[in-house]
């Protein structure tokens, strides 16, 4: 399955939109919210990642600090879906700044042009290194609350490479086949190499495999 523009929209603004939650959604306790939001580590990862999540009052809040320099947002309740991502604790101003703009009401294209003059004023610093970013996304109910385990989601894996060019990578401006990398935003300081696997994880891709 290939990534759509939609899909990885989606993906971006689930980044960034995580903010205050409407007082009518059910916020999972902050054991369950850390279950879910550090899922789409590697295991060996997970225990030691910085969590950010929502309190019973909606708000996002720090649910456990880390120690390994990896930030894990948990999935917003009120944004119909499920979507929880792990990224390098170097690229959090960057996301910082996206969620406070779109909790003040900016647009995608606003954010867009704020975030890149905030850069190139030396406000908010690019890595200069490659950075990853792993993340899982699914419908409502692909995480098991009750029982802390994936029902079903998509994984994305992503590495900021920023400025980076279809030249200066050699990579793809769009998927050539399943899972191959290509490179998004070419030339803008959140350049970023797309793995989409294709691959459905949880337990209802185990089971569907399995009859």
């Amino acid at each position: 399955m290939r990534y759509s523009a939609r899909y990885i929209t989606l993906i971006t603004i689930s980044i960034i939109w995580a903010g205050s939650v409407t007082a009518q959604s059910v916020i999972p306790s902050p054991e369950q919210q850390i279950a879910a939001a550090v899922s789409p580590l590697p295991e060996s990862m997970q225990q030691e990642a910085k969590v950010l999540g929502y309190d019973q009052n909606g708000e996002l809040v720090t649910l456990r600090d880390g120690s390994n320099a990896l930030i894990c947002l948990a999935d917003n309740p009120a944004d119909g879906r499920f979507h929880a991502s792990c990224y390098h604790e170097a690229l959090e101003p960057f996301m910082e700044l996206g969620r406070q703009l779109r909790a003040e009401g900016y647009t995608g294209d606003e954010i867009d042009e704020i975030r890149k003059q905030e850069i190139e004023d030396g406000n908010i610093h690019m890595p200069e290194k490659p950075m990853a970013l792993y993340s899982l996304f699914g419908e409502t109910d692909g995480w098991d609350y009750s029982s802390n385990t994936l029902r079903s989601a998509r994984p994305l894996y992503v590495v900021y490479i920023p400025y980076a060019t279809i030249e200066s990578t050699g990579l793809a401006g769009s998927p050539v086949s399943q899972g191959a990398p290509w490179l998004m935003d070419p030339g803008t300081p959140w350049a970023h190499i797309m793995v989409g696997t294709g691959r459905q994880l949880g337990t209802e891709a185990e089971n569907e495999s399995n009859n």
